[in-house]
Order: structure tokens, then sequence, then C-alpha cells
């Protein structure tokens, strides 16, 4: 068997996803019930308020590849940073793609063909979801001593981060990306 049962009932096949499973609600409802850091946080947070934080910190026309950017995590889950940056390391010595990363680059290209995005994020994209995750060490998690090298140079964002619960935060994710898909992104599409 290699497809999951999404909320809405949909069959989403991870081995060969189409657009059409691909489900706004859907990935709404499934990033706000997955806590950031494995749930090693102070407090609830999202996968979802993270994608809403860092669609708010690009301009205008990379708003929904910013709140997107995260949308496989509804589908495949997330590991965390060093454990899919370990494997990445160890399949590339071997010149080979890890199986996750073959089936999220699959997921994440039929998310992106039923929102007509690129495929390649933007680099103020890349770089908000730092943004985010300096401000996420700093309000969400404990202190600690060792610094993160991801976020050298990286400056946290000036606001602190007051989590929402996850039935704001699926109401919150879903609004915005209806708002994006019906403002923004439709007049990129139309010039």
């Amino acid at each position: 068997m290699s497809w999951i049962l999404t909320r809405s009932g949909r069959k989403f096949d991870l081995a060969a996803p189409t657009p059409d499973m691909v489900d706004p609600a859907d990935i709404a409802h499934s990033l706000s019930m997955q806590c950031r850091f494995n749930g090693h946080t102070n407090r609830f947070y999202s996968v979802a308020q993270h994608c809403c934080l860092v669609s708010n910190l690009v301009p205008a026309e990379h708003q929904l590849a910013a709140l997107l950017h995260d949308a496989t995590e509804a589908y495949v889950g997330d590991l965390v940073r060093p454990l899919k940056q370990g494997m990445r390391e160890f399949y590339e010595a071997q010149s080979l793609e890890s199986l996750y990363d073959a089936v999220e680059r699959r997921v994440w290209i039929a998310i992106c063909f039923r929102f007509d995005l690129d495929p390649h994020l933007p680099d103020c994209v890349k770089h908000a979801d730092l943004v985010a995750l300096a401000t996420e060490k700093r309000d969400l998690m404990p202190e600690h001593p060792e610094p993160w090298p991801c976020l050298d140079g990286i400056q946290a964002h000036a606001d602190q981060i007051d989590p929402w619960e996850p039935s704001a935060a699926a109401i919150n994710y879903h609004r915005r990306l209806l708002d994006l898909l019906t403002t923004t992104h439709r007049r990129r599409a139309i010039a």
C-alpha cells in the first residue's frame, strides 16, 4: 500500500501523487495538528502557524510559495532538520537520493502543479524560513548555549510569537491560502 487517507476522505498516493489529490483543507488541517521541532517546544506551535509567519515575511508575489513551503509535511510528515540533513549527506556521498527525499519531491511537484507554483523556492522564502526558525528558537525553545550553525547571521523577527491552538491555526492557514489564491496569485497568473 502506497497511499494515505486524508481527513477529507481522499486517497493520497505517495508513490504517484497528482494535483487533484492535493486539497487545501487537508493541508491546513494536517499542518495545524503537527507541532514544530517534533513537539520539543515550551508550548504547542504548529507547522501551519510557522508557514503563516514565513508568508508574512516575504514580498507579496512570493507569499503563496512561502505559505506552501512545508505543505509536503501534510502528506509525508517531517523529519527534524539534523536527521534530514544527515540522511541527505549520507545518500549524496553514495550518489543516491533517499526514499524520503524522492517521495517528498514527488509530493512537492504535485502541490506545485495544483497551485501553479514554480517548484524552485525563491531565495527570499528560504531566508524567511530561517528568520522564522530564529524567532521560534528565541520564543519557543528552552535556553541552551550551543549555537545553531544554520542561523549564523540570521536575525529573529522583532515580533514575539503567540502560539495558536490547532483549530485557530487551521482556520488562519486555510483563510490565508484561499485569500492568496484569489488575490495575489490570480494577479500573477493573469500577468
